[in-house]
Order: C-alpha cells, then sequence, then structure tokens
C-alpha cells in the first residue's frame, strides 16, 4: 500500500513535457516522445558540410629576394611608343649642294682664275712689244705694270661667288645653270688671251 502511493506520488511529480528517452543497443540515448525538442544530434546536411575540403587558396611563388609573387599572370601595359621623328629634314642651302657639284665647281674655278693669268700675261707681252694697247678701260692704268696679274682675277673671283651662291639657291632655275657665270668667266678670258698671243706671233 504504501509502495503504491510512493509510485504514484513519483508518477505526479515528473513534468508533463519531459521527454520519453530509451537506451537503444549500441548506449546512445534516443529521443522517443517530445517531438518540439531539437536532437542534439547533427544532421546529415551539417556533417556532410562540415566534411567538405577549403576552399583553395592561392599560390604563391618566391623569388630570390623572399617576396611572394601571384603565379597567375598578369597583363602588363604595354610600353607607349615614342613619338616617331620625323624622317624629312628642311630644306636648308647645304642639302641643295651636292659633292659632285662643289668638285665641278672647283674645278670651273681653277679653270677661270687660269684663264685670267693667261689674259694677264698675254696682254703684258703684247703691249710690252709694242704689239697694240689695253681694250679694257678699267684695265687699261695696269696694263703697265705686274698689277695687271691682280687685277685680272677680281672677275673669275666674282663669278665664282656668284656661282656657289646660284648653287645653294632656293630657285631651281638657278640652281640648274650654277655653271654659267664661271663658264662664261673662263671662256672670255681664255678667249682673250688666245687674241693676244696671236697678235705677237
Amino acid at each position: 500500500m504504501i509502495l503504491s502511493t510512493l509510485a504514484l506520488f513519483c508518477c505526479s511529480a515528473l513534468p508533463a513535457t519531459a521527454p520519453t528517452v530509451a537506451t537503444s543497443p549500441s548506449g546512445l540515448v534516443t529521443q522517443l516522445s517530445n517531438p518540439s525538442v531539437e536532437s542534439s544530434e547533427p544532421d546529415a546536411d551539417s556533417v556532410s558540410k562540415s566534411t567538405k575540403p577549403d576552399a583553395p587558396t592561392p599560390k604563391f611563388n618566391t623569388t630570390s629576394n623572399g617576396d611572394a609573387e601571384s603565379s597567375s599572370s598578369e597583363i602588363e601595359p604595354a610600353p607607349v611608343a615614342a613619338p616617331l621623328k620625323s624622317a624629312v629634314q628642311p630644306a636648308t642651302p647645304e642639302s641643295y649642294e651636292t659633292s659632285r657639284q662643289r668638285k665641278i665647281w672647283y674645278g670651273l674655278m681653277a679653270a677661270s682664275h687660269g684663264a685670267a693669268a693667261f689674259d694677264a700675261w698675254s696682254t703684258r707681252r703684247a703691249i710690252s712689244g709694242g704689239y697694240g694697247t689695253e681694250g679694257d678701260p678699267l684695265q687699261r692704268p695696269f696694263a703697265n705694270s705686274g698689277a695687271i696679274y691682280a687685277t685680272t682675277q677680281v672677275v673669275p673671283a666674282l663669278m665664282d661667288f656668284l656661282g656657289h651662291r646660284m648653287m645653294r639657291s632656293e630657285n631651281p632655275t638657278f640652281r640648274r645653270f650654277w655653271w654659267i657665270p664661271q663658264a662664261a668667266s673662263t671662256g672670255v678670258s681664255f678667249g682673250a688671251g688666245i687674241h693676244n698671243y696671236r697678235v705677237v706671233h
């Protein structure tokens, strides 16, 4: 009688929401009657998520200086090309003069001054021999002295200067006929010298 009364008292003292647990043969305690209480065991989704490997970390290459460099290829910006310099140079007086023209100019200069010297020599010889007089009024005061050798070189020198300026001129016509002044001076002096020589002989 006393035992049955104690059993009823103990049963009534238990809370109505107390879950009924049972022990499985493997020794694990499982919840049987109270579905509102969450199970302490992890579910299958959380177990599968926890077993997944972490995302791979980026790999780094270590240089000789110990600095870490990313293995991913980085696109370097293309070097900026330097502005191209214009290959066409502005025209200058020196650019019009070629080496061939310079050689011809020196040749004509030697010829014109040589012809002027020949003219002075033949004139001096003809006048000193009494075969005639100087026909050029500008050269007449110097015809009876050796100064005629210097004065006859003035005109060829002027023609040399004029021809050189024409050779380096911006005018294409002048550059084409730059040799005419020197050639004309040479021809005139040589012709006068031949005339003086024939007068004596």
